[in-house]
């Protein structure tokens, strides 16, 4: 028979495996982007202890890189652009779409002295974009709208930061770019806005935010809690201009942006929740029609855009 002592002492040691774990369960490791339409995201980990949870963030570079975390089994929450999600779940990533954070967040920006008003202007010109991103697919979209091919222009891929360079450096004509870098290289005076791309059959791009199959299925009450954390925080950012700027401009972007750059970006980026099968089944056709992506088998929207943990989270909270 086991002494008293040894029986709490081995009480204890469970409880404290217990709670351990428990803890673990509570943690959602999220990958994400540094844009100013994407600061809500980020502002889930600065109120994620009120939710229950705990909220690990990593940034990354582009969307692609949030899904070839996700394939490692590095992640169980990603925020990108469509169109990265799209390859990556035609990759094999095994991701549902459950929100959508930001619409819009693109610029077709010419040179100030390049002379280029239109989009057929630009053949024979340098135009800058960022390789796999949904500006390129946009930019390919607006080519063909005009009659132009990929061909007929010199496309010259970049970082979305290095973009901003290279046109102010005059080594592009012009550029397709994110925000807020093309309301920096508008406000600083070496863009100029030709248009935003929205008349595609893609219109305002949906920014996507992916759980992996098994955090969805096999986690679902921490699913739920992210999913009302990411609701509060969105709804903070949209009814709360001034915390939305503040955390922008000071934590995410270091005072690197001025406020007429903040306004100007999030006027093109809205912050929001929604998105639809609809929408990610254009861009998937869009980005077969001007062949960004290249996939073998392009996924069915219907089969992996789920919004019900979304759904439940705004009925839960009061938010239309």
């Amino acid at each position: 028979m086991k002494s008293p002592l040894k029986a709490l002492a081995l009480a204890a040691t469970l409880l404290a495996v217990g709670a351990s774990s428990a803890q673990a369960q509570d943690v959602v490791r999220l990958g994400n982007l540094k844009f100013a339409h994407y600061g809500a995201v980020s502002y889930i980990k600065e109120i994620a202890p009120k939710c229950g949870i705990k909220v690990e963030e990593r940034i990354f570079p582009k969307g692609l890189d949030v899904m070839q975390a996700i394939i490692a089994g590095e992640l169980d929450v990603g925020t990108t652009a469509s169109e990265a999600a799209i390859s990556g779940r035609a990759g094999g990533a095994p991701i549902y779409v459950v929100a959508g954070f930001a619409k819009g967040g693109a610029r077709l920006v010419a040179g100030k002295d390049s002379g280029i008003k239109s989009v057929k202007d630009l053949k024979g010109k340098k135009v800058g974009v960022t390789r796999g991103g949904i500006q390129e697919v946009l930019l390919m979209a607006e080519l063909q709208k005009a009659g132009l091919k990929a061909s007929d222009i010199a496309v010259t891929y970049l970082a979305y930061a290095d973009l901003n360079s290279a046109l102010l450096g005059k080594n592009i004509d012009a550029m397709m770019n994110s925000e807020p870098q093309s309301s920096q290289a508008i406000n600083k005076g070496f863009g100029v806005e030709m248009l935003k791309p929205y008349d595609t059959p893609i219109g305002e791009p949906v920014r996507t935010m992916v759980m992996t199959e098994k955090f969805y299925n096999e986690k679902r009450p921490l699913a739920e809690k992210f999913m009302k954390c990411f609701v509060q925080a969105t709804k903070t950012f949209i009814d709360d201009k001034a915390t939305a700027e503040k955390y922008v401009r000071e934590v995410v972007f270091k005072g690197q942006i001025t406020h007429d750059d903040f306004e100007d970006a999030i006027e093109n980026s809205p912050y929001s929740y929604d998105i639809t099968p609809q929408h990610i089944q254009i861009t998937t056709d869009t980005m077969v029609a001007t062949g960004v992506g290249k996939m073998a088998k392009p996924p069915v929207a219907k089969d992996w855009v789920k919004t019900d943990l979304l759904d439940a989270a705004k009925k839960s909270l009061g938010v239309k």
